[in-house]
């Protein structure tokens, strides 16, 4: 990543998550002017005084980066696979993070198998993350079968440490119901950002023959018939909106990086309008 736009996306993602990090210190008095958002209820109740929290911004917050990469996610039709995609946008968050002087950390995942980077802070941290998407991502070591969503937010929810912040880079094709419960749990104590990736032949397919493969079977897609190409449309837009509406209703942010975009660029303007919105 060049010097302006690393600089660029370090600073619209210090504007997005300044100060939401914070330790637990003590427990005091409470003082006229306190927050009673910050009222420690228990120790107030025990002692019959008021006491309020005490916090402490923490300056290395946890940055993960959640990468699932299941079979789908190794398609592309222009300039890179999906699972390039993902793999670029989680080394611009990492060097926005390192550069914020957070650490910076992974989960890694596929189908029966996954990778856990915990957390580190520095050039290390990051080099450590993005050596670590090289080697996952590896399309000669694709991973067979599907695993639900579900299953790599539970494993995150158990494993993170509160006050973290969660992306969690896919494409979505894998959701199911459990996938609500456990970013509910995830979202409470933490920031959390779906980052969905797509390819434009997702969306809109253009009309012709086309060899298809899933890397294991082939054949010839026709697309001819302008009712199946709105039809597959349809059903598109239906995919691209569930995991949003999944994101939002759980107040989680949200973006979209298609195989054509530049993820800085995406990275920086998507921090940007989460900033207006937060």
């Amino acid at each position: 990543m060049n010097r302006p736009a690393a600089s660029a996306l370090a600073g619209a993602y210090r504007s997005r998550f300044r100060g939401r990090g914070v330790d637990f210190v003590e427990s005091r008095n409470y003082l006229p002017g306190d927050d009673i958002r910050n009222m420690d209820w228990r120790v107030t109740a025990r002692t019959g005084k008021p006491h309020t929290k005490i916090f402490q911004e923490e300056r290395e917050r946890p940055v993960l980066v959640v990468v699932d990469a299941n079979p789908s996610l190794y398609f592309g039709t222009r300039k890179r696979l999906k699972s390039v995609a993902a793999g670029q946008l989680a080394a611009a968050i990492a060097w926005a993070a390192v550069r914020r002087g957070d650490r910076i950390g992974a989960f890694l995942f596929a189908p029966e198998n996954h990778r856990e980077l915990r957390p580190t802070g520095g050039r290390r941290g990051a080099m450590r993350v993005i050596q670590g998407l090289v080697d996952w991502l590896n399309p000669d070591k694709m991973h067979e079968g599907q695993a639900p969503l579900s299953a790599s937010l539970e494993r995150v929810r158990h494993a993170v440490r509160p006050g973290s912040l969660i992306l969690i880079i896919s494409d979505f094709f894998n959701l199911d119901e459990e996938c609500h419960r456990h970013l509910s749990r995830l979202r409470q104590h933490n920031d959390v950002i779906g980052c969905q990736i797509m390819d434009p032949a997702e969306a809109f397919l253009p009309a012709g023959r086309f060899p298809i493969s899933d890397g294991e079977h082939s054949a010839m897609l026709d697309t001819h018939q302008q009712q199946s190409r709105r039809q597959f449309e349809r059903m598109s837009a239906e995919h691209g909106m569930q995991p949003k509406r999944m994101f939002q209703r759980h107040k989680c942010g949200w973006m979209v990086l298609e195989t054509t975009d530049d993820p800085v660029e995406v990275l920086g303007r998507e921090l940007r309008l989460l900033v207006g919105r937060g």
